[in-house]
């Protein structure tokens, strides 16, 4: 219910864009999160994050968090707010 969030097909599977920047996304068990390289960095260092890479070359900045990162809605809404932060840096596409 967020002002500028679109919910869109993407990536296989269904992706959450804030003013036209992906914030985040669902894959199979996963969540996607665009992030700041910084960010980026310090989430690798977190359990059940790894590299976003679906063609063989990663994408700077998304990672993707398994199923177990996100069992509790707190830390589903915690890595959501993440990824929103980030895109609300982003010019709107």
């Amino acid at each position: 219910d967020l002002p500028g969030v679109v919910e869109k097909r993407m990536f296989g599977g269904v992706a959450f864009l804030l003013h036209g920047n992906m914030a985040c996304g669902v894959n199979k068990d996963d969540l996607i999160l665009r992030l700041s390289p910084e960010d980026a960095r310090a989430a690798l260092q977190q359990p059940h994050v790894r590299v976003f890479d679906m063609t063989g070359r990663p994408m700077q900045g998304w990672v993707l968090v398994g199923s177990q990162g996100i069992a509790e809605e707190t830390d589903l809404l915690r890595w959501v707010q993440q990824g929103l932060d980030f895109a609300a840096t982003l010019p709107p596409k």
